[in-house]
């Protein structure tokens, strides 16, 4: 069974900087892609970025561009995201995921691609 534990979340002020980490373990948890998806209050859960790990290629969302970075350790099963210049309106809850491939007509950004998800952290950023 896979699991992915988040950590990481915290509270902090517009401007600052945060790193959520997502460890993978369990038969099996060497997966195509990993990535970090956010849901805010009242919102559908969005992608914030993705990674294909077989070869470290990252895909970030328009929306995080240039202020978030995905990445990965995967000699320890780890998946980063570090967030910098953060924005009241990142406040969400952040989940890490897993697919062992997208299905065909969807996305890398698509949330129903992946299969495995964290239980996820709060990022609170206040202004």
């Amino acid at each position: 069974q896979v699991q992915l534990i988040e950590s990481g979340g915290d509270s902090a002020q517009a401007g600052g900087s945060l790193r959520l980490s997502c460890t993978v373990s369990g038969e099996g948890s060497s997966k195509t892609w990993m990535g970090w998806f956010r849901q805010a209050p009242g919102k559908e859960r969005e992608a914030v970025a993705v990674v294909l790990t077989r070869n470290g290629a990252t895909y970030p969302a328009d929306s995080v561009k240039g202020r978030f970075t995905i990445s990965q350790d995967s000699a320890k099963g780890t998946v980063y995201l570090q967030m910098n210049d953060l924005e009241p309106e990142d406040t969400a809850m952040y989940y890490c995921a897993a697919s062992e491939g997208i299905p065909v007509g969807l996305t890398i950004h698509d949330k129903n691609g992946y299969k495995y998800w964290g239980q996820g952290t709060q990022v609170t950023v206040s202004s």
